[in-house]
């Protein structure tokens, strides 16, 4: 039920969650003032009063925290999509320290890699696929493989080696975190309770006897619009790469359309200046 929710739209996942529960919420007063009398619900006032403060501040800290822990995920979950894209962009630059070729074969397979967790790799995420899309998982064993057939004695391709070898490293890193981030925070017994909170809390207005039932019903949908609108947020956001509130992989897409595959411009270099062509060995 909850990946229904996260992974389809904004207003389905909102009518769901706050249209249809406010409207579920305002008419159980009147059910309740039909099997209960005003002056049996009047007489409780006063009791249910201090029950309903305490389950309100207990289900609101419960919200509170929740809220906080997916939106610091969703938050890490942009800067991780980020790290991997300075951890490509380094690579692209320090490919142009190595000699023609090799360095040519790399750029090829980083461009691959890319194209393929743009493309593959979010629609597996999308999925909750885990270990991600194969065919990305390929394109980063390329780029390894093109690292690693690289042999030289010079001492300055073995420094920028060394230096390219741990942007690999990031990159392959950001993505295993990415992966991990894909698959949400909040547990199942979490979403029980979160859920069931809101019944309990909302239900608790059903037993308070107020003169004016219209006057009741309204200040219960008013309470169940704040509080699912809360608990709408958290689903929409659990997921950080699902749904329509997601991260996209922009920054990936502007490395890749910086660099893009083959030789192409140096380093420091615009699209309207002169190329220079990569340094040889």
């Amino acid at each position: 039920m909850i990946f229904f929710l996260t992974s389809h739209s904004l207003w389905l996942s909102g009518f769901i969650i706050v249209g249809l529960g406010t409207v579920l919420a305002m008419i159980g007063p009147s059910v309740v003032r039909h099997f209960v009398g005003l002056k049996r619900l009047t007489t409780n006032n006063e009791i249910a009063g201090f029950k309903f403060a305490t389950v309100g501040v207990l289900y609101a800290v419960l919200l509170a925290f929740a809220i906080i822990v997916v939106w610091q995920k969703y938050s890490d979950a942009e800067t991780t999509v980020a790290q991997e894209a300075g951890a490509a962009a380094s690579i692209f630059q320090l490919s142009y320290g190595i000699d023609e070729k090799p360095g040519t074969a790399l750029r090829s397979a980083l461009s691959n890699y890319l194209a393929h967790a743009i493309t593959d790799d979010w629609q597996a995420m999308e999925q909750v696929m885990p270990g991600g899309s194969p065919s990305a998982r390929q394109g980063l064993d390329s780029v390894y493989t093109a690292l690693l057939t690289f042999q030289s004695n010079s001492p300055v391709d073995a420094a920028v080696l060394a230096e390219i070898l741990h942007q690999v490293d990031m990159l392959t890193q950001a993505r295993r975190v990415r992966l991990v981030e894909a698959e949400g925070v909040v547990p199942g017994v979490v979403w029980l309770i979160l859920f069931g909170g809101a019944i309990v809390t909302l239900g608790f207005t059903f037993f308070f006897g107020a003169e004016s039932l219209r006057a009741q019903t309204l200040m219960t949908a008013l309470l169940a619009v704040l509080m699912l609108s809360e608990l709408f947020i958290i689903v929409a956001i659990d997921r950080p790469f699902t749904g329509s509130v997601k991260v996209e992989p922009t920054a990936l897409a502007e490395v890749l359309k910086d660099f893009g595959p083959g030789p192409g411009p140096g380093p420091g270099t615009s699209a309207n200046a002169p190329q220079i062509a990569p340094p040889q060995h």
